[in-house]
């Protein structure tokens, strides 16, 4: 009887919150895997830093506890899974910025991750006059956000 070959599965590196433009580039099968292995908080604390925002104000649009992001990070443990899912959505919301700027023209000098923490605090007209950040803190909010800037890329915003 012929043996089974055994071939090894080489499974690609974690990816790093941070790359935004690998985040939105994966696929959602890397991004699951990534929810499901726990984003490391202080990669959410570096996030932050680079989105130029006040750590309380994102901690708390994407429901996080300050407290235990700080143990987490300070014991470089991982977040839950259901905290890692919307820092995620954040991730590729900030890698669909870069990405569409990329597609429109130079991103020489444009800073997706500070545009977004900034866009994300004004009230539009989309919305009804509501603001990015009052949906950021369910995967159905993050989605309808996405929705919302592919809208803008493509011309159809009001």
């Amino acid at each position: 009887m012929p043996r089974a070959s055994k071939t090894s599965v080489v499974e690609p590196p974690p990816i790093s919150l941070i790359n935004f433009r690998e985040i939105h580039r994966s696929t959602a099968t890397r991004r699951v895997e990534l929810i499901r292995h726990g984003v490391r908080a202080v990669e959410l604390k570096a996030m932050v830093r680079m989105m130029d925002a006040s750590q309380d104000r994102m901690y708390k649009l994407l429901r996080l506890s300050p407290a235990t992001i700080n143990r987490k990070a300070s014991r470089d443990e991982a977040l839950s899974m259901e905290d890692s899912e919307r820092v995620v959505g954040m991730s590729n919301l900030i890698g669909q910025v870069q990405t569409m700027v990329e597609q429109s023209g130079d991103p020489t000098g444009f800073d997706a991750a500070k545009w977004l923490a900034h866009w994300i605090e004004e009230p539009l007209p989309a919305l009804g006059g509501a603001r990015p950040a009052d949906y950021l803190d369910t995967m159905e909010g993050i989605r309808l956000v996405a929705n919302l800037l592919a809208t803008m890329q493509s011309g159809a915003y009001t």
